[in-house]
């Protein structure tokens, strides 16, 4: 079931997307580190990295889901953090964490809301992030622009995504595990993890397909986010991405 009401004229993609994730926040922490092997976190530690805040300088966490990069922003560089997301039962998650850390929900306050329409002012923010964002919106091209339209001019924006691995071997190890492996231990879980294993072992390649990774990069440099940068990690089963906005210089990758 649908947790919080769909507005109307919405796409099937976000449709799913509400109701995929409506049942996973529960155990959504673990059970994602357990299918990637634990590279979730080293993926995200990585992205977090990226950004460089300064402490009192203000991030947008976008699809935070239940506040993980929020929190690992605020505890390493001592920022504040809006986190924004579209499924209720995310954020009633994310809403949990803080109210178990005190400190945390001082400096974090999170926002419904839909990344293809930002309820902010442009360059509201200083720096920008997002996970496992693209394959849910219908245009990512237009997305990457709303993104980058609340950041400030120098201001770092950076992704942490699902890959497709390059190398013909890893590739068909990668396939195998996708197809067969995710909806299996996703079943071992419940119910809504089988049904997301499933999806995941489509909406991943088929992402690609449409928008290989070259492509997925233009699209950052056509939302005036420049001085990019993509890394594969776990032999490219996740790519991090990150530039800063207008072209700005940034550090050693």
């Amino acid at each position: 079931m649908m947790n919080g009401p769909v507005p109307s004229g919405e796409s099937e993609r976000k449709r799913h997307a509400l109701e995929l994730f409506a049942g996973l926040p529960r155990h959504y922490d673990r059970v994602a580190a357990a299918l990637s092997f634990g590279q979730d976190r080293r993926w995200r530690r990585t992205m977090v990295e990226t950004v460089q805040a300064r402490p009192g300088e203000r991030v947008l966490d976008v699809a935070t889901g239940t506040g993980l990069v929020a929190q690992r922003l605020v505890r390493r560089y001592g920022c504040s953090v809006v986190g924004l997301d579209q499924s209720p039962a995310m954020l009633d998650a994310a809403r949990a964490r803080l109210a178990r850390d005190p400190a945390l929900g001082q400096r974090v306050s999170l926002v419904i809301g839909e990344a293809e329409r930002l309820p902010f002012a442009d360059a509201e923010f200083d720096h920008l992030t997002f996970t496992y964002l693209l394959r849910y919106v219908d245009d990512p091209a237009a997305t990457l622009r709303e993104l980058a339209r609340v950041v400030r001019p120098g201001g770092r924006v950076a992704s942490v995504e699902f890959a497709v691995p390059p190398s013909a071997l890893w590739r068909a190890l990668w396939n195998v595990y996708t197809r067969v492996g995710l909806p299996t231990l996703g079943r071992l879980v419940s119910s809504d993890w089988r049904q997301t294993g499933s999806f995941l072992a489509r909406s991943i390649p088929e992402f690609y397909a449409r928008h290989p990774l070259e492509q997925v990069v233009r699209f950052w440099a056509e939302a005036q986010i420049g001085s990019l940068h993509a890394r594969r990690m776990s032999l490219g089963g996740g790519v991090v991405l990150w530039g800063t906005r207008d072209g700005g210089r940034t550090g050693p990758a």
